[in-house]
């Protein structure tokens, strides 16, 4: 029995980037020998074991073939046979393709470490084309390795376009996409995740209403990169520099789909894409089953973004409508988390990416103006039920006129 440290653990290492999990392979066991030494066996689809004291996983050298579509379509062998160049050749880029012995004695069959020096995202055999989930895990990658001069390899790029080309991408379950566009999302480039599946074709197949985002202009007098998609990217790219968490980097991805349903004859103008786009973020949220933080704001900052660019001009009637929108009184964090997508939405654009926002410190004013208004007051006046609500929106609305005067002097 011989255990390798594989993956992952590896590669990192040999980067000089922090090694968060560790993965073992075990070459030359069977699963009763596992179980003898104590380890404790999970999951089905192949034999993969938790270490009795450390909780890690350790699971035998395998082989696999393709048996039928998408992401879970193969057939496991493993024996005490299996190699580790076998093990190895499985795994999908070579800097993922490496083992480490217990001496630290590296194994690169397939020149990974070449690869990590070259800064290089290259697919390990032609084997890769058969698993579509590898097609997001690649770019998932490319936006990791981004600030470290990495780029996916030519070759690898075709094979990620004949894979979106069969139709095996429609094979992904809603829950193992998700999973890789939520790391895509909170890595430190996350625009680089978008155009790795554009430029392989995955971003029309994936994301039909993004992908229709490119191409499409808009005015230059707001918007000097004037390509709609070229702005989505820049957002998103502004969203990881403030690091934003998910909920904002969602919807700042698809905060302008409504864009993409515009007639060419009213181009450069977008009017009412806020409300044109909410149907497209539903059924995008729908589409992957997003978390319920994330369909909401999404949906939010689609229909109000433009609110809040305007929000020095809006009447004190309108201000106190958003607010409501947004149930301000009891979800704070989500009203706040609105504004930071706004500002992510102005700041990117090319060349006024360090312009001030003040709308985000009026709009902060104004829901605390809001919230100070006290019910108490009105209660021990009587009221009750429906007249309460109204005394209470008639006492908030004043308290908006006020800030608005006071803000304006």
């Amino acid at each position: 029995m011989q255990i390798y440290k594989v993956g992952g653990a590896v590669r990192d290492r040999l980067l000089g980037q922090p090694v968060s999990d560790i993965d073992w392979v075990v070459v030359g066991a069977t699963a009763e020998q596992m179980l003898a030494l104590g380890y404790r066996p999970v999951g089905s689809d192949f034999p993969v074991f938790l270490h009795p004291k450390s909780g890690e996983e350790y699971a035998l050298a395998r082989t696999e073939r393709k048996s039928g579509r998408g992401y879970g379509g193969f057939t496991f062998h493993a024996s005490p046979e299996v190699t580790l160049e076998e093990d190895l050749i499985r795994r999908d880029l070579t800097i993922n393709a490496m083992a480490e012995d217990d001496q630290g004695n590296v194994s690169d069959p397939y020149q990974g470490q070449k690869d990590l020096k070259d800064r290089i995202l290259r697919h390990v055999s032609p084997a890769f084309a058969e698993d579509p989930l590898r097609v997001l895990r690649v770019a998932r990658f490319a936006a990791r390795y981004a600030g470290l001069g990495f780029s996916v390899a030519p070759q690898t790029i075709e094979l990620m376009r004949q894979l979106s080309e069969s139709g095996e991408l429609q094979a992904l379950t809603a829950e193992r996409s998700w999973k890789e566009i939520a790391r895509a999302l909170m890595e430190d480039y996350p625009q680089v995740f978008i155009q790795v599946l554009r430029d392989c074709g995955a971003l029309k197949e994936l994301l039909p209403e993004l992908d229709a985002l490119f191409g499409v202009p808009q005015p230059a007098a707001h918007h000097p990169e004037i390509d709609s998609g070229l702005h989505t990217l820049a957002v998103l790219e502004q969203a990881a520099l403030h690091q934003q968490p998910l909920s904002v980097r969602w919807a700042c991805l698809l905060h302008d789909l409504g864009k993409g349903l515009t007639p060419e004859e009213d181009w450069p103008r977008h009017i009412a894409h806020e409300q044109r786009g909410l149907k497209l973020i539903k059924t995008v949220n729908q589409r992957f089953k997003a978390p319920r933080d994330c369909q909401e704001l999404a949906l939010l900052v689609g229909e109000y973004h433009t609110h809040c660019h305007r929000a020095l001009e809006l009447r004190a009637s309108t201000l106190l409508e958003l607010l409501q929108s947004f149930d301000v009184y009891r979800r704070p964090q989500r009203f706040e988390e609105f504004i930071a997508a706004c500002e992510m939405d102005a700041r990117g654009r090319k060349g006024l990416e360090q312009r001030d926002y003040p709308q985000a410190e009026y709009l902060r004013g104004a829901a605390a103006a809001a919230r100070a208004v006290q019910v108490q007051p009105l209660v021990q006046q009587g009221l009750t039920g429906q007249a309460l609500g109204e005394a209470l929106k008639g006492e908030r609305l004043k308290a908006l006129k006020a800030y608005k005067d006071s803000a304006a002097s």
